[in-house]
């Protein structure tokens, strides 16, 4: 009977706290969505992380050794069982292009940063168990802003955590902080001048080491350009704007 009475205390008090808690997070949450650098930011993050998935999805999808063969350990001795599986291999490597161009598009981001929480989960916690320490660190990172994705969009998955709650609307402003459009543009642009980079490459591009005698050390910096374009574009726009509106006042 106390163990059935400490039971229902805990869930209890889990059902007066997650309330508080929740509000708490959604407060937290709709407070920076009234700031553009916040807005630009969790844009800017969705591409890195899409970008992020591309290369090691492209290589699993096509068919190709994440490792070389003569590499040995416990970390180089799974990805060879890993590629060893075929189908799998390349289906996981489906998987994770798809969250690319799902984090990319903007819209459909959502979707991505939940389809990739729990393909990262195992990545990073694959890394720390076998000692990669370097690849784990990235992975880690890659885990945390996966993790910031899915709060920002706290209001399209929290019901599922306690059906029957409804989160109230966000407050919302008549001119949005930043244009999306812009930003989506900014992601196919980013997919599209890949894939174009894999062609001319012959095969999957992976940025390296500094080199600046090979031509292919400035494709990164290039793809870097596209957001820095991107936010300039929506700046001299919303100059524009503000003159329009000021002149017509």
């Amino acid at each position: 009977m106390a163990d059935r009475f400490d039971l229902s205390q805990n869930e209890a008090d889990l059902v007066i706290c997650w309330p508080i808690l929740g509000g708490l997070l959604k407060y937290l949450i709709d407070s920076l969505r009234t700031r553009r650098w916040s807005h630009l930011f969790v844009a800017n993050l969705r591409i890195m992380l899409g970008f992020a998935f591309l290369p090691a999805g492209l290589k699993k999808a096509l068919y190709q050794p994440f490792t070389d063969p003569q590499n040995t350990g416990a970390f180089h001795d799974f990805l060879h069982m890993f590629y060893a599986t075929g189908v799998f291999y390349q289906f996981v490597g489906i998987v994770q292009l798809v969250i690319a161009t799902l984090l990319m598009t903007q819209t459909f981001a959502t979707l991505g940063a939940l389809m990739a929480l729990p393909v990262i989960t195992c990545i990073t916690v694959f890394c720390w168990s076998t000692s990669v320490i370097p690849t784990a660190i990235v992975a880690t990172m890659m885990l945390s802003g996966t993790l910031v994705l899915i709060v920002w969009d706290i209001d399209r998955w929290l019901t599922v955590l306690r059906p029957g709650f409804v989160a109230p609307p966000s407050d919302t402003t008549a001119t949005p902080p930043i244009d999306l459009s812009l930003w989506r543009a900014c992601g196919a642009g980013i997919l599209v001048f890949y894939g174009l980079t894999c062609i001319a490459y012959g095969g999957v591009y992976r940025p390296k080491g500094i080199d600046p005698s090979n031509p292919a050390f400035y494709v990164l910096p290039l793809i870097a350009l596209f957001p820095i374009v991107t936010l300039l574009v929506e700046q001299r726009r919303r100059a524009v704007r503000s003159a329009d509106e000021n002149a017509g006042g």
